[in-house]
């Protein structure tokens, strides 16, 4: 996944950063809240009647967004859609984690050991001597 941000205008809200639309940004934290509300860690049957749930359009929640303020919203959203679009990224990204013998995701640091990373990397770019362009 690519993050494009105008450093000038960064949201206070992190989850506006990482997804491209208002409604992914939506899912992506209702689902940080799941995990966080199952003491930060969730089997892989439960991602999955998570994802049922939201693709049936059974998951009852209320949500940050100014229009919803204080209200309860039936939500619902694409099941291979939040694999592809929110899950998948996610666990790409090192937001969340999944452990192959536990069978659980859960939620991770590495996200900003990775984004420290990349500044690094930056660094090291800046401090590299300019290679010579050679002219015909």
């Amino acid at each position: 996944m690519v993050i494009l941000f105008d450093r000038f205008n960064l949201p206070e809200d992190v989850y506006e950063t990482i997804f491209a639309t208002n409604q992914q940004k939506i899912v992506g934290k209702l689902l940080i809240e799941h995990i966080k509300d199952s003491d930060g860690e969730v089997t892989k049957t439960e991602m999955s009647m998570f994802a049922t749930t939201l693709h049936e359009g059974n998951l009852i929640a209320e949500i940050d967004e100014p229009e919803y303020k204080g209200k309860k919203v039936k939500l619902s959203y694409n099941k291979r859609q939040f694999y592809d679009r929110i899950l998948t990224p996610m666990k790409s990204m090192g937001l969340i984690d999944y452990d192959l013998y536990k069978k659980t995701y859960k939620l991770s640091d590495k996200f900003n050991k990775e984004m420290i990373r990349i500044g690094l990397m930056w660094l090291k770019e800046l401090r590299r001597n300019p290679h010579e362009i050679k002219k015909k």
